[in-house]
């Protein structure tokens, strides 16, 4: 963890100084992989500290402070460090970050549960998927250990509305197993 907050590898192709935002120990049994984290999350050195961590939450049924707490949670970005903004939306993580960082990281940590949030971490971890949808629409497939979900940012309204199975059937399964984790209110 030391190592990766002093991580420089990409600060050329930042517009703001390297800050690598993640939360994550040893003991976690949920990781959550997202995709970068946005411009308040860079701020805070919080991730997920925004509209999208509020609806992360709560597909979770879990608080904020269970969330936080990194004795049962760890947050991981595809890039750890805000990469700015493409035609006004964030912009894709920095591809350095994954392969650099993402091994090493994941075998100290030996999750019970890992959720892929959005297309660029479903890609990287199960890149047989042609997209996030048919991902997402086949959860019964993987293995008891993993997840995928869409971003839950407000530009996935569309997405949500497009596919309400998600709601009627893999929140309800994701609770389950958040739950199944006992992680302390």
């Amino acid at each position: 963890m030391r190592q990766i907050r002093q991580c420089t590898l990409c600060a050329d192709h930042l517009p703001h100084p390297p800050n690598p935002v993640l939360a994550a120990s040893a003991d976690a049994s949920l990781v959550i992989i997202g995709q970068a984290p946005g411009i308040k999350a860079h701020a805070s050195s919080m991730p997920w500290n925004d509209a999208s961590g509020d609806r992360l939450r709560n597909w979770l049924g879990i608080d904020r402070n269970t969330f936080y707490n990194t004795n049962d949670v760890a947050l991981i970005p595809m890039g750890f460090c805000f990469p700015g903004y493409v035609r006004g939306a964030d912009a894709p993580p920095r591809k350095e970050c994954a392969p650099t960082w993402h091994n090493r990281l994941l075998n100290y940590l030996q999750p019970s549960l890992t959720l892929l949030v959005g297309r660029y971490a479903q890609h990287y971890y199960l890149p047989e998927f042609k997209t996030l949808t048919q991902a997402v629409d086949a959860q019964a497939t993987f293995t008891s250990s993993m997840m995928v979900l869409p971003h839950p940012s407000g530009r996935n309204n569309r997405w949500l509305a497009k596919n309400p199975w998600f709601e009627t059937r893999v929140l309800p399964r994701l609770k389950q197993k958040v739950q199944a984790l006992q992680l302390p209110a």
